[in-house]
């Protein structure tokens, strides 16, 4: 069995050097025939004077981006939020795209993808964001495949993975789950299990222009144990890019589940895919994932061995357990007229007991 506590010891030891990149796994045949991608249809004009050539076809042009999409000068200076609610605009998109049978913008996501990894690399605001809950009034699909998309490329940057790489993983996490749109509402178990094999087929008609984006969009749902959807591959047969977005697939489904399902705050989350998903992903995956997140990330309320209570504010990447929180109340409950900084990774006879849970949870 898995424990937290080793998955944390390993943390330190084998995160100093990258993994090195998987070989993409053998091309294994789908759970049903994916469509050819669509040709767009030939533009005709009408024949000119015999004494002229025919005009050149235009190029062809991908969708225009929306009013709320920022000039190229403006995304420089816009900040995580707004970064964040242009993700979500996005993808919020996608359902109408491929009810209406459009082409798909994959040059203005990768406009998007570079502004992530920018963003991440600047400062993990952006990462945090995607751990929120949805704001009020937000579509539920499209605010879980923003948050999964941005946590699985901050995933990607803890694995190691350069641009190119990362470049290819958010390509297939800010599409993958499309096809849930077209299930009926209230869909059983078994109409569910299509959405995988749905959202490969709408992908692939959108023709993306890296390689692997469709396979790691069919096989999200495939478990290291052999156990998962549509394919039941183990293992190695599973597109790595496929791993990575199905572990961050269940993560963010505790953390938001979608109504009246029981939200789960992510050191929760993370100990629960610890105890009883272990076996559904590559321990490697869950260690990057416990790097990444962290058992008590910021803003959680946590009280110490010494009866004092703290709020994180910043996590400690080499011992995920032993944060830097802001002390705000004594061992008798009495808040401090003047908050205290502590660093618990410099401080080896204090530690945090566990969080507060908020009042009324």
């Amino acid at each position: 069995m898995v424990r937290m506590s080793d998955l944390v010891r390993g943390i330190h030891r084998e995160g100093a050097e990258p993994p090195a990149r998987e070989a993409p796994p053998a091309a294994r045949p789908p759970a049903g025939p994916l469509p050819a991608a669509e040709a767009p249809p030939r533009v005709r004009f009408p024949t000119e004077p015999a004494a002229a050539p025919a005009p050149p076809s235009p190029p062809e042009k991908e969708p225009t981006p929306p009013a709320e999409a920022l000039s190229a000068e403006a995304e420089g200076a816009a900040g995580p939020e707004q970064l964040f609610t242009e993700l979500l605009a996005f993808v919020g998109r996608l359902p109408g795209l491929a009810r209406e049978g459009r082409e798909f913008p994959w040059g203005w996501l990768q406009r998007l993808l570079e502004r992530v990894i920018r963003s991440l690399e600047e400062s993990a605001d952006l990462f945090w964001l995607a751990n929120n809950p949805p704001s009020a009034g937000a579509e539920y699909l499209a605010a879980h495949m923003t948050s999964v998309g941005v946590l699985t490329m901050q995933i990607g940057r803890g694995l190691g993975y350069d641009r190119e790489r990362l470049l290819d993983l958010g390509m297939a996490a800010f599409v993958f789950d499309v096809g849930i749109a077209s299930l009926p509402a209230g869909a059983d178990s078994a109409a569910y299990q299509t959405h995988a094999q749905l959202s490969a087929e709408i992908v692939g008609r959108w023709a993306p222009p890296r390689a692997g984006v469709v396979e790691a969009v069919l096989q999200h749902h495939e478990r290291e144990n052999g156990r998962g959807f549509p394919q039941h591959l183990a293992g190695g047969a599973i597109h790595p890019n496929a791993k990575t977005i199905g572990l961050m697939d269940t993560y963010t489904a505790l953390i938001f589940p979608r109504p009246p399902g029981r939200r789960l705050p992510p050191h929760e989350a993370i100990r629960e895919i610890v105890r009883s998903k272990h076996e559904d992903f590559a321990t490697p995956l869950i260690k990057a994932l416990l790097a990444e997140i962290s058992v008590f990330p910021p803003r959680t309320i946590v009280r110490l061995n010494t009866g004092e209570v703290g709020r994180v504010i910043a996590v400690n990447r080499d011992h995920p357990l032993r944060p830097k929180v802001e002390i705000v109340a004594d061992s008798k409950g009495n808040p401090l007229p003047t908050p205290k900084i502590l660093d618990l990774s410099e401080a080896p006879f204090i530690y945090v007991t566990g969080p507060v849970l908020e009042e009324g949870r």
